[in-house]
C-alpha cells in the first residue's frame, strides 16, 4: 500500500514536471506573441503615417492640378484674342496696302 502510494506520488510529480515545462514553454511562446504584436503594431502605425502622407501629397497634386488646367483656359483664351487681334490687324494691313 505504501508502495503503491510512493509510486501515485512519484507519478505526480513527473506530471507536475511536465505540467511546468509546458507552462515554461506556454509563456515563452506568450512572450514572443508579445513582442510580434508590439513590432507590427509600430509597422501599423507607420504605415497609417505613410498614408496619412500620401493624402495630403496627392490632395496638394490634385490642388495644383486644378490651378494648372486654370491656367491652361486661361492661356487658351489669351491666345484666341491674340489670333483674333493679329486677324484684325493683317486685314487692316491689308487696307493700308490697298489705300496706297
Amino acid at each position: 500500500m505504501i508502495n503503491e502510494l510512493k509510486t501515485d506520488i512519484n507519478e505526480l510529480k513527473t506530471d507536475i514536471n511536465e505540467l511546468k515545462t509546458d507552462v515554461n514553454g506556454f509563456k515563452v511562446d506568450v512572450t514572443a506573441l508579445k513582442s510580434q504584436v508590439s513590432e507590427n503594431t509600430q509597422i501599423l502605425k507607420a504605415l497609417e503615417h505613410k498614408i496619412d502622407v500620401l493624402k495630403a501629397e496627392q490632395e496638394k497634386s490634385n490642388n495644383d492640378i486644378a490651378h494648372i488646367q486654370g491656367d491652361i483656359m486661361a492661356l487658351r483664351k489669351d491666345i484666341s484674342n491674340v489670333e483674333i487681334i493679329t486677324s484684325s490687324n493683317w486685314n487692316d494691313i491689308a487696307k493700308l496696302k490697298a489705300a496706297k
